[in-house]
């Protein structure tokens, strides 16, 4: 199984427009941050979890041009904000199946109600849709565990698939979820910043919580994504990480 992070950065990115916070200024790629999203391939299958506003580009300089399926975490903007763009990989799949929560469908039909209607009169994009539960899917024989996360108040998903596991935008993980994450080789999961004095309750979001959860659920490594400017320098911040604990960056392929 191969696993590509097409972004790693929050719902702003690095660098923000108008900053000229350090971090937004480094000349490193590693502290260039599209919106957080992942492609996985398994099996001649290939899978994205979430389908941010910057999905055209990551497609374009990733080299990918197909997908097989479309996981969604939840309705937020950095993570649907492309789907208008799949049209293109319409050619060689139609419809692409989209797996998320009835709600989050039915925002997503909602926002993109073109997409959905029975009067299409021009190149639009096609989405075959596929609500989740608490079961798992299975795709040409491969099984994708739903993972259930809060994200303050609302309700999200996480994934995972053999003994990997994505988690973004989390602020705490029920205990039937942490049981369904036991034995894992690869973690990845949020972060926002290094440290704060108003703590955003919505995420994860200092990389001491960020470090305890990991350790708690003790995979053989880790990465963090959905990375913030504030959480500082890639390579800095890196160099005191544990040994198995690792920055993820745009474009890192695992």
């Amino acid at each position: 199984m191969k696993i590509t992070f097409l972004g790693t950065g929050n719902s702003q990115g690095i660098p923000i427009i108008g900053s000229t916070h350090p971090v937004c200024l480094s000349k490193s790629f590693k502290d260039k941050r599209l919106r957080s999203s992942i492609i996985i391939e398994k099996n001649n299958q290939i899978f994205l979890i979430d389908c941010s506003p910057d999905f055209r580009y990551q497609m374009l300089r990733t080299n990918y041009n197909k997908l097989d399926a479309i996981f969604i975490t939840h309705e937020h903007q950095d993570h649907i904000g492309g789907l208008d763009d799949i049209r293109p990989l319409n050619l060689k799949n139609n419809p692409i199946p989209i797996y998320g929560l009835r709600r989050v469908l039915q925002h997503i039909k909602h926002r993109f109600y073109y997409i959905f209607t029975n009067q299409k009169t021009s190149n639009i994009s096609n989405l075959s849709i596929n609500e989740i539960n608490d079961t798992p899917i299975c795709i040409n024989n491969i099984e994708i565990i739903p993972l259930y996360i809060w994200h303050g108040k609302l309700l999200i998903l996480g994934f995972r698939i053999d003994n990997f596991a994505y988690i973004t935008d989390a602020s705490s993980i029920p205990i039937n979820t942490k049981n369904k994450l036991q034995g894992l080789d690869i973690l990845v999961l949020n972060i926002l910043r290094k440290y704060s004095n108003n703590i955003n309750i919505i995420h994860t979001n200092l990389l001491y919580d960020s470090l305890n959860m990991i350790q708690y659920f003790n995979p053989k490594k880790a990465y963090i994504t959905h990375i913030s400017h504030f959480l500082g320098f890639h390579e800095t911040i890196q160099a005191n990480l544990p040994k198995n604990i690792y920055l993820a960056y745009d474009g890192l392929e695992i």
